[in-house]
């Protein structure tokens, strides 16, 4: 098929692809308006070695996964839901926490899902100092060069997480692009068989168009 071809195509079936777009697009905000804002609050714990050589900070690193384990604790999520007389139980709250190491800065970081922005930052900050205290009360017990210790870095702060209506609306907006697309290649695939003028003649059978007979208007049986 030649680009003048596509062009056409394009002239006759374009309003397609653009109320398809519309439509999903449409769609696919309103579906984003309607629901229930989430945001994630971000917390960062540094994990710092007392003695700087490279047996304790290795050790450290090792560590970090060992502490993960522990702040990821149903324990520790019933101890911020009494602290903050949170309404829910331990499973529920996990399950919109979630706590990672990052070996390279050593640092953990703690994400807090919830519908309140504030709240999430509260449960966050709770969490963080939680592990704050047990590393404090783990290096009273401890030689001073075996100390690791361990300091909040900034306050939390929490930012929307979904829905992106802009994003959504745009994925919207292509989908209807795609699927116009298809709906445009089934209606030229079901017409490619219809002849309806010379010019289909020509395309569909490869042959011209010698003459053709006029349509008569107007004309009534006797």
């Amino acid at each position: 098929m030649s680009l003048t071809e596509y062009f056409r195509i394009l002239r006759r079936r374009g309003w397609i692809l653009a109320l398809m777009a519309v439509l999903t697009a449409a769609s696919a905000f309103v579906f984003s308006a309607v629901q229930t804002p989430i945001y994630q609050s971000t917390i960062n714990v540094l994990v710092q070695p007392v003695r700087p050589d490279l047996g304790l900070t290795t050790s450290a690193k090792n560590l970090l996964r060992s502490y993960v384990a522990w702040m990821s604790t149903r324990t520790n999520a019933g101890k911020v839901i009494d602290e903050l007389q949170l309404d829910r139980t331990a499973e529920s709250l996990l399950g919109d926490v979630t706590i990672a190491s990052d070996d390279s800065r050593f640092v953990i970081q703690i994400d807090v899902e919830n519908e309140d922005g504030d709240l999430a930052n509260d449960i966050a900050q709770k969490w963080a100092d939680l592990f704050v205290q047990w590393r404090n009360d783990q290096n009273a017990i401890a030689r001073r060069e075996d100390r690791v210790d361990v300091f909040v870095l900034d306050p939390p702060r929490y930012d929307l997480d979904r829905p992106q209506k802009t994003v959504n609306t745009l994925a919207g907006a292509i989908l209807g692009v795609l699927l116009g697309g298809v709906v445009i290649f089934a209606l030229e695939y079901v017409e490619s068989s219809v002849i309806r003028s010379p010019q289909d003649v020509e395309r569909v059978l490869a042959l011209s168009v010698l003459g053709a007979i006029p349509a008569v208007k107007g004309s009534r049986h006797a």
